[in-house]
C-alpha cells in the first residue's frame, strides 16, 4: 500500500518519459512558430530574475531552458522537417537558454539589458572586470586590518576605522577570485560585477552569427559599402577598366589633362580663359589669395580690435610745487 501510494504518478510528479516528451513537444511547436531567437548563456542568473526576465518577455518572446542532450536531440529528431535547424546544433554548449524573438532584435535586446543585475564577487569565478578598491577612510574597525594585511594593502587608522592609503587594484580581469578577494570586498560592500543574460548567437531564418553583428549601424554599413567602392575605383583607374565606380574619376582625370594642354599651350576655352586671365594679373592672385587667409585671420581681429579699444592708462602730470628745497 506504502510503496503504490508513494510512487503513484501525479500532475506534481510525473515520469521522466512523460516530462521529456511534453518537452519535445513545446520547443517543436515553438520552432516551427518562431523564426528567430537568440541563444543565451545564464550564468549566475538566479530563479527570481529569470521569472521577471519571463515576465516582460511575455509580449516580445517566449524563454526556454533545458538539458543540452535534450535540446540536440529534439533539433536531430526534427532536421529532416525543418533542416535550416542543423546550424543550431554545433552552438549549444554551457548553461545555455532560447530566447524566442517575435519582434526586432534590437528591441529584444533592450529587454534583457534591463534586468542585469549586480552581484557580489564570489571565489573561483572569472572576473569580467578589473575591480580597483579606492584611497580612503572605510567603515571596517581596526579588529579586521587582518584582511589589509593578507593582502599587502597599506592602511592606517583613522579615527576609530581603517583607511586606505593608496588605490589597489585588487582584481584583474579574466583572472580567478580568490576567497580573500571576495570576503574583502563582502565586507566593504562592493558588488563589482553584473550577470544577466549574455546573447552568444544569433539566429534568424536558417543562418546563425554573432551576437556582434547586432552593434552594427547603419552608418557602418555606409562606411563599409564606401570603402568598397573606392577600392573598385582605385582598381580601375590602375587597370584602364571603365566602371560604374570610376567614371566620374576618368572624367575628372580627362578634364585636368584638357586644362594642362590648355595651360601650356595657346589653345583656349572659356573655361580655360578664365584661368589664364587669373594667371596673368598677378594683382588678382594676391587679392585672391588675401581673400581665402581673411577667414583665418578673422578670429585673430576681434581681439586686436578690443585690444585696440582698451585705453592706455594716463600718466600723471607731475604737480608744480612752490617752494624750493633750499629756500
Amino acid at each position: 500500500f506504502f510503496s503504490s501510494f508513494f510512487f503513484l504518478p501525479t500532475p506534481a510528479k510525473m515520469p521522466s518519459r512523460e516530462r521529456k516528451e511534453q518537452y519535445f513537444t513545446l520547443m517543436k511547436g515553438l520552432l516551427a512558430e518562431y523564426t528567430k531567437c537568440f541563444l543565451v548563456h545564464a550564468d549566475h542568473v538566479g530563479s527570481k530574475q529569470f521569472q521577471d526576465i519571463r515576465k516582460a518577455m511575455r509580449e516580445t518572446g517566449h524563454v526556454l531552458m533545458g538539458k543540452n542532450t535534450m535540446i540536440r536531440k529534439c533539433l536531430r529528431d526534427n532536421v529532416e522537417q525543418y533542416p535550416h535547424l542543423e546550424c543550431l546544433i554545433p552552438v549549444i554548449e554551457g548553461n545555455s537558454a532560447f530566447i524566442f524573438v517575435k519582434k526586432d532584435f534590437d528591441e529584444v535586446r533592450a529587454v534583457i539589458k534591463q534586468y542585469y543585475v549586480g552581484a557580489a564577487a564570489r571565489a573561483g569565478v572569472i572576473a569580467q572586470c578589473s575591480v580597483t578598491i579606492p584611497a580612503g577612510v572605510t567603515t571596517l574597525q581596526p579588529t579586521e586590518t587582518s584582511f589589509f594585511q593578507a593582502l599587502n594593502i597599506s592602511t592606517k587608522i583613522t579615527k576609530g576605522a581603517i583607511e586606505i592609503l593608496n588605490d589597489i587594484e585588487l582584481i584583474k580581469e579574466g583572472r580567478k577570485v580568490n576567497p580573500g578577494e571576495a570576503a574583502l570586498l563582502q565586507k566593504l560592500g562592493i558588488k563589482p560585477f553584473t550577470y544577466g543574460l549574455d546573447i552568444m548567437t544569433v539566429y534568424d531564418n536558417g543562418s546563425c552569427f554573432d551576437a556582434s553583428v547586432l552593434d552594427i549601424t547603419d552608418d557602418d554599413i555606409l562606411k563599409a559599402f564606401q570603402s568598397g567602392i573606392n577600392n573598385i575605383a582605385a582598381l580601375c583607374l590602375a587597370a584602364g577598366y571603365p566602371t560604374i565606380a570610376s567614371v566620374t574619376h576618368s572624367f575628372l582625370n580627362g578634364y585636368k589633362n584638357v586644362l594642362a594642354i590648355a595651360l601650356s599651350t595657346d589653345y583656349t576655352y572659356p573655361l580655360a580663359q578664365k584661368i589664364k586671365d587669373f594667371l596673368s594679373d598677378p594683382e588678382a592672385m594676391a587679392a585672391a589669395a588675401a581673400a581665402s587667409a581673411a577667414p583665418a585671420a578673422g578670429g585673430a581681429a576681434p581681439a586686436a580690435k578690443a585690444k585696440e579699444a582698451e585705453p592706455e592708462p594716463e600718466e600723471e602730470e607731475e604737480e608744480d610745487v612752490d617752494f624750493d628745497l633750499f629756500d
